[in-house]
């Protein structure tokens, strides 16, 4: 079979590149074609664009780009009618996505979704467009199944989260042998994880790193996207106990004692490795007076959506600052508060389903395929 992939981020070029070694499994001649980034392209070479050249952050950004993104579908179209796959599978990144599944269903390519849009957040009247271009849909949070079923009545597999997947299986690293790579000292770790995009990344780091000199016993490691180079991040490190790491965000989560965490993936990752942290966000003004307004959501971090209460504290725009940041970095690090959190980390794991999502998409993928040829 062919099979054509569109991942428009760093979290869908992980799940991306399971789900392709998944799928060699169940069809041992399996071809690929893909929008991703360097985990996809390490599993199959046939990589049409890097996400870093697609991700745009926030409203404004995206309406200042939109030649390029009216550019980018252009050519996703034409490649996708010059290879003709057997199905596309589209993962997450909706406003991309969904235009290209409007016009393959048009074309009668078969259409499989993996990570649905979180139309449940906003834009929910999507549905519409996922009911009549969408053939399967695979969700991964377990509030999902229902909202899709119950509310809109239309079918969905609710296959687990992936990312039990991906920390599962990786290789563990030993604390010495991190440390004396990337010249640690033996300080414990706090760990800064400020995105992907530039853009989020200076307005995350640049608070984050007003409270260093308070926590002078601890030693501050920024997690490097693998969408951003060295050079783009060497003015963040020029202060006194604060280090970098390239690419091995999962090695450095294992060895911290907290972390300091932009809303998104990164902060489900980082409570699956049981560490505790302060989820942050801050958007351009306009984009976040766009945001609050039709966003209809009590929390903004996968953690406390999941559970449904506010286990790790979210400061958000004007609460992301230096004061409320060093104030909440304190109570994490304090012993009743982290044990109060494993315990909900533990029961957050529970709930997500247990290992194996990246299996069952792609056995139900395939066998779709075989049922339809």
């Amino acid at each position: 079979m062919k099979y054509y992939i569109i991942a428009g981020e760093a979290s869908g070029d992980l799940h991306g590149a399971n789900l392709m070694k998944a799928l060699l499994k169940q069809d041992t001649e399996a071809e690929f074609r893909f929008w991703g980034g360097d985990l996809m392209q390490a599993v199959s070479p046939t990589l049409v664009k890097h996400y870093r050249d697609l991700a745009f952050m926030g409203f404004l950004e995206v309406v200042m780009n939109l030649k390029t993104i009216t550019q980018n579908l252009a050519l996703c179209k034409k490649d996708i009618e010059s290879y003709h796959p057997d199905v596309l599978i589209f993962i997450d990144y909706p406003g991309f996505n969904l235009r290209i599944a409007k016009w393959a269903k048009q074309k009668g390519f078969r259409t499989h979704y993996y990570i649905s849009p979180q139309i449940w957040a906003w834009k929910e009247n999507r549905i519409h467009d996922i009911k009549r271009d969408v053939d399967k849909m695979y969700v991964i949070l377990p509030f999902e199944k229902s909202f899709y079923e119950d509310k809109h009545h239309y079918p969905v597999e609710f296959v687990g989260h992936p990312l039990i997947d991906a920390i599962a299986d990786r290789t563990q690293v030993t604390e010495i042998d991190f440390r004396t790579k990337h010249k640690l000292s033996d300080k414990p770790i706090i760990a800064l994880l400020p995105g992907s995009r530039k853009q989020e990344i200076r307005k995350m780091l640049t608070v984050m790193l007003s409270v260093v000199k308070d926590f002078e016993a601890y030693q501050f490691v920024i997690a490097g996207a693998p969408s951003q180079d060295y050079e783009f991040y060497s003015n963040f490190i020029k202060k006194e106990n604060v280090s970098f790491v390239a690419n091995q965000t999962y090695d450095l989560l294992s060895l911290s004692t907290a972390a300091l965490v932009t809303s998104g993936t990164a902060t489900l990752e980082t409570a699956l490795f049981k560490v505790p942290e302060v989820v942050c966000y801050k958007g351009s003004w306009i984009s976040y007076q766009i945001a609050k307004r039709i966003i209809n959501l009590d929390y903004i971090s996968l953690v406390n959506l999941i559970m449904d209460k506010p286990v790790v504290t979210e400061l958000i725009q004007a609460d992301f600052n230096t004061k409320r940041l060093k104030k909440e970095l304190h109570a994490i690090l304090e012993t009743d508060k982290r044990e109060a959190l494993f315990m909900e980390y533990f029961e957050l794991e529970k709930k997500l389903g247990g290992k194996g999502a990246s299996e069952k998409t792609a056995r139900l993928i395939y066998t779709d395929l075989q049922n339809i040829s």
